[in-house]
């Protein structure tokens, strides 16, 4: 009888223990209504890639489409370990506009060539089934073309950190225009890293 009381102490107290918040550490990002998380720099607006693109060029910044879903591991993976790394996401800020769009979402999306689709149409009509990945726009709209042809890159999924930063640092430098394809770009980063002794993790 003891044991059994014990027993049922110990689960109610294991209960009580799950049911206390846990406070996020400062600067994590917060999880929305739709279940992603939510970086208070990710810019918020009509979805309307053509008018996006513009504002992000006015700021002299370039657009990026990321697209998550409810309960994606490894986009908390990018929202816990990467973007909450203020060398990724300082140069991020600095030179990007980042637009969340949910894979499963039913907000109004206005593609470049003017058709009207849905969060999760806007996901098939381009091609885009995992999560995350993040798409890279022109700096200036195209009218003849759909966001998913005209991304000058798109990465799908969460890399280490300098996968993921070298991608943004080789978009802003061009590379797609150049010879320097993006995986000799990152391996010659890599290698200016370890040179520095700077290379961890990766």
């Amino acid at each position: 009888m003891l044991k059994m009381f014990r027993t049922i102490c110990a689960a109610a107290f294991g209960l009580t223990l799950l049911a206390v918040p846990v406070s996020a550490p400062a600067g994590a990002a917060q999880m929305g209504d739709d279940g992603l998380h939510k970086e208070d720099w990710f810019a918020i607006t009509f979805k309307d890639v053509a008018e996006d693109i513009e504002a992000a060029r006015e700021e002299g910044k370039r657009l990026v489409l990321v697209f998550e879903q409810r309960g994606c591991i490894y986009c908390a993976k990018m929202h816990e370990t990467l973007l909450s790394d203020p060398e990724v996401s300082d140069y991020i800020k600095a030179n990007f506009k980042v637009v969340q769009y949910n894979m499963f979402g039913d907000e109004e999306v206005t593609d470049l060539d003017g058709e009207v689709l849905t969060e999760k149409t806007a996901a098939r009509k381009w091609g885009y089934v995992f999560t995350p990945t993040l798409v890279f726009m022109p700096e200036e709209a195209p009218e003849d073309l759909s966001a998913g042809k005209a991304a000058v890159a798109t990465m799908p999924g969460a890399f280490g950190k300098w996968t993921f930063l070298n991608m943004f640092r080789w978009v802003h430098e061009k590379g797609y225009e150049g010879d320097e394809h993006f995986q000799k770009y990152h391996a010659r980063i890599i290698q200016e890293l370890r040179d520095a002794g700077r290379l961890k993790g990766e």
